[in-house]
């Protein structure tokens, strides 16, 4: 049902489409309605009065309740022994007694009609879980993301933790510590040692430091711990096993790298050395495919933007040298501007800031490989089609880190967009588990 000022608005549109020489048939179509429709509204004075339906007459059905039925259902509802009993147990406690009024769900038509679909007795109507909070980093020390791990000893049922905290935009691994206990009181040491490290105190704006909703992270200590410090704290909500994905992705990626001993570490100093030789690979050596193939120390210390501009003019060279090789685009070597965690509108996002993308690459205005063939523009066209149909078909099974996550990145927008606040969230802590790779 289309109101009376959208058909107005409709019909502007569509006679200015007309007067600059398009046909109405496509005019209507990107409208979104039909040729048909408008010649009804044009007919039936449809542009003036607006949709009849609502103000229309239509009269009773015949096997309608009547008013001595209706005012029957009220009254038995109110009756001393149906005062805490919902409709769907009085309509059986009736049919006990050989008594049928109406159905179940006439006795709701009725009692919302007179303003008594009440929850009856002490129980309350249940919550609505609250959707996440979407923060958004666009810089380096904006979100941080920290969990603990567990890390297996030799002795079968002793464990050591590791503490670590992720920077999200960047990926860069900014503070961790190994314990051979799960205490509160390390991982307040841990964000004040990290907040030092990354001059927080400098910060104009303080970041955002997300966790689950294990105890440890909502420990009293850490909590006064962050006050103090200026960061505000997130958590991820209950019962929710991917709300703190980057985290999770990190511990994935270090159990299965070949050197994780796979029988457990002798002790905690054997446990910490390989915590700081795999911090150093993942931050120095390791080309993560979230971020285009940078380390996240270059992608923290702003040196990725020239590293991908001169992989896109290398591709460029290399099309330019052999175009016929070139059926498409080059790889796209855009980089990654800002980073979500738990978008909750993705579209908005989009639209909020469009994405500026090297000349030629993926998603750009692509180098004809044959300019002087029309076959061949016409194949590129085609693939273009196809390539977005299957990156559209395979969206659902992308993974940030893998063929196999669900976190994606988005352009720059503001450092944090805040939807609604969230509640707490979910503990993995068993041993071995983690998220995808990075």
């Amino acid at each position: 049902m289309t109101r009376l000022e959208d058909r107005q608005t409709l019909i502007g549109q569509i006679a200015e489409a007309r007067g600059n020489g398009a046909r109405q048939a496509p005019a209507c179509a990107l409208a979104g309605i039909d040729p048909r429709t408008l010649q009804r509204w044009r007919k039936n004075d449809g542009l003036t009065r607006g949709d009849r339906r609502p103000d229309a007459i239509r009269p009773a059905p015949s096997h309608a309740l009547t008013e001595e039925e209706r005012a029957r259902i009220v009254e038995v509802a109110n009756e001393p022994r149906f005062a805490e009993v919902p409709p769907a147990r009085i309509v059986p406690m009736l049919a006990d007694e050989g008594v049928y009024i109406a159905s179940e769900s006439s006795f709701h038509r009725v009692l919302r009609a007179h303003g008594q679909m009440n929850r009856r007795g002490r129980a309350r109507p249940p919550r609505r879980s609250r959707p996440p909070t979407t923060h958004i980093a666009s810089r380096p020390g904006a979100v941080w993301c920290w969990d603990v791990t567990f890390l297996p000893a030799t002795v079968q049922g002793r464990w050591f933790y590791l503490y670590l905290i992720l920077d999200l935009y960047s990926r860069k691994i900014v503070g961790f510590e190994v314990h051979d206990t799960d205490s509160a009181d390390h991982a307040a040491h841990l964000a004040r040692r990290t907040a030092l490290t990354e001059g927080v105190h400098a910060m104009p704006v303080r970041p955002v430091l997300h966790g689950d909703n294990g105890a440890t992270l909502k420990a009293t200590t850490v909590l006064a711990m962050l006050h103090w410090l200026g960061i505000e704290p997130s958590y991820s909500r209950p019962r929710v096993s991917d709300d703190n994905p980057y985290a999770e992705a990190v511990f994935r990626t270090a159990k299965y790298r070949p050197e994780f001993p796979v029988k457990g570490f002798a002790e905690l100093d054997a446990a910490r050395e390989w915590a700081a030789r795999f911090v150093h690979w993942y931050n120095d050596e390791h080309r993560h495919s979230g971020i285009r193939y940078v380390t996240p120390s270059q992608r923290h210390a702003g040196r990725d933007r020239g590293l991908l501009a001169g992989r896109h003019e290398l591709y460029q060279r290399a099309r330019q040298f052999n175009p016929r090789r070139w059926s498409g685009q080059t790889r796209d070597w855009t980089p990654v501007a800002a980073v979500t965690l738990n978008p909750e509108r993705d579209s908005v996002i989009r639209t909020a800031s469009p994405r500026n993308q090297l000349s030629g690459s993926a998603k750009a205005p692509a180098f004809l490989s044959r300019p002087d063939t029309a076959s061949a523009m016409a194949r590129n066209a085609g693939e273009e089609r196809s390539t977005a149909a299957r990156s559209h078909a395979q969206r659902p099974l992308r993974r940030e880190h893998g063929e196999d996550g669900a976190h994606r990145t988005f352009p720059e927008v503001s450092t944090m967009a805040h939807s609604r606040s969230a509640g707490g969230g979910s503990a993995h802590r068993r041993a071995g588990q983690s998220g995808g790779a990075g």
